[in-house]
């Protein structure tokens, strides 16, 4: 279920647990940003046992960090961006049916790989 590439980025990197910080100028959204990468376990219970990520595994997007800063809000790739794809926030409360609020999507930075 896990993006080979994204397994890999975080192996290869030891990111599994680490939190990383953006300020509102690094944070394309300009809200800034405090997460942390999750294990493959919840990255995999989030997609499949909670909302967004229920919705948001459908429309091509995959949970990958979680937020520190208490918002509940928790981080996706887009699938079909593949490696080096952005990394966005979707917001906990962005879920309208079968769908995902087109507000409640924000790209947070080009590349993944910029966390490093």
């Amino acid at each position: 279920m896990i993006p080979e590439y994204w397994k890999k980025f975080v192996e290869t990197n030891s990111l599994i647990g680490e939190d990383f910080e953006f300020s509102e100028d690094e944070d394309l959204s300009e809200m800034g940003a405090d997460f942390e990468i999750m294990n493959e376990q919840q990255c995999i219970s989030e997609a499949t046992e909670a909302y967004p990520g229920i919705v948001a595994v459908k429309l091509g997007y995959f949970p990958v960090a979680m937020c520190l800063e208490g918002s509940g809000d928790y981080y996706y790739i887009k699938t079909e961006e593949g490696p080096n794809g952005a990394l966005y926030r979707i917001y906990h409360d962005a879920v309208e049916g079968e769908k995902l609020a087109s507000d409640g999507i924000e790209k947070v930075i080009e590349s993944y790989a910029s966390i490093l």
